[in-house]
């Protein structure tokens, strides 16, 4: 198949030789808030304004480097939580948080998020996640965690802007502990 620019497009499978494939999958997201960076960041590393928007199942603690907290999510009344380690190896206060959680089956996944100040009310905050294999599994993997850090940056949004909870009854029924490859079940 050609492509507009005429280059031969390929398709790739990455089951059928997973070695031939050379990329890392990784993603970054972005948005801006209009909020002080103090404001931005402070909203992420506690746990208790973090559980307001995004750890919905409770955060266990702040994201201090050397520490692993536990972030659960329970979308669902009455089903189970779903619960992840979350190991922060970095923290530069209004600028910087890296973690590593289990983004995959059997794999740690790197997460780095950034804050800069873009003027005395505005903060840009970038999320980016690397780590996954190249196979079908954590391609789809990448997808999915794409998607949730785009939705925590619009949920961090609205709440550190306008005080709302866009989680609250966004995914009711939508996901089971059971779907999840990655998590336990509390």
């Amino acid at each position: 198949m050609i492509n507009r620019g005429g280059r031969r497009r390929q398709s790739l499978n990455f089951e059928q030789n997973p070695m031939e494939v050379e990329m890392e999958l990784k993603f970054q997201v972005q948005t801006k808030i209009q909020k002080p960076v103090e404001e931005v960041f402070k909203a992420v590393q506690d746990p208790e304004k973090l559980s307001g928007y995004f750890t919905n199942g409770g955060a266990s603690a702040p994201l201090v480097e050397g520490t692993t907290v536990q972030w659960a999510f329970a979308d669902t009344p009455g089903d189970e939580k779903i619960s992840f380690p979350v190991t922060v190896t970095k923290v530069v206060p209004n600028e910087l948080i890296v973690f590593s959680w289990q983004g995959t089956k059997d794999k740690q996944n790197r997460v780095e998020m950034n804050f800069k100040k873009t003027g005395p009310e505005e903060t840009l905050v970038t999320i980016g996640e690397s780590g996954w294999e190249p196979t079908q599994d954590d391609l789809n993997s990448s997808y999915g965690n794409c998607m949730g850090w785009s939705q925590m940056l619009s949920a961090l949004k609205a709440y550190v802007e306008y005080g709302i909870n866009l989680r609250k009854g966004a995914y009711t029924g939508l996901y089971k502990a059971e779907d999840k490859a990655v998590g336990t079940k509390q």
